[in-house]
């Protein structure tokens, strides 16, 4: 039924957006990977740097200057997609909500409604999408970055994967681009 399928993608938006929230909040969007016995774990945000010590488990963090200082391509264009993404995704998540057919907002106005739940599945498709480029585009920058090392054998001591706020922006993305097809193929 049209409500199921309502709760079902408001439930999957909510989540998704709230993985979007924490990757772009968290700072682990690239973490070290050295096989060696490591005394530290490393991981880098789009915000600070934090370094963890394995022996007494006392995390250090290091803030970035100031957002409008000179870093590198990769942090500021994932920062703007992920926090245009953030936005569009809780714009989306009011607009689905007051849209539900179980909220008394506009009860008397059902087509109103249903256009209101696939409006929020349209912003929410964008900043899906937004969000997935920004990730997948971390993400890929630093592969590129460690094969780079590797194919002109320059060892640094430590080299870096994609940390789990990487995942989680993906993860995040792709749950509000499932959410936004449940609302704009689905729902009609």
């Amino acid at each position: 039924s049209s409500t199921a399928l309502q709760m079902t993608a408001f439930g999957l938006a909510l989540l998704s957006t709230l993985f979007l929230l924490l990757a772009t909040c968290t700072d682990c969007w690239m973490v070290n990977a050295d096989d060696s016995l490591e005394v530290s774990h490393k991981c880098r945000g789009l915000w600070r740097e934090c370094v963890t010590n394995m022996q007494d488990g006392v995390r250090t963090c290091d803030q970035y200057d100031s957002i409008l200082a000179d870093h590198p391509v990769k942090i500021v264009v994932t920062r703007t997609l992920l926090i245009t993404a953030d936005l569009l995704a809780g714009l989306a998540l009011a607009m689905l909500l007051l849209g539900l057919d179980c909220i008394k907002f506009l009860q008397e106005e059902p087509r109103v409604k249903l256009k209101m739940c696939y409006g929020a599945g349209v912003i929410l498709s964008i900043g899906s999408i937004l969000g997935l480029v920004g990730s997948v585009w971390y993400a890929v920058d630093v592969y590129l970055e460690r094969s780079t090392l590797v194919s002109h054998n320059i060892f640094l001591g430590v080299h870096y994967d994609f940390g789990w706020s990487c995942w989680l922006g993906m993860a995040g993305s792709t749950g509000c681009f499932v959410a936004s097809i449940l609302l704009t193929c689905c729902l009609y």
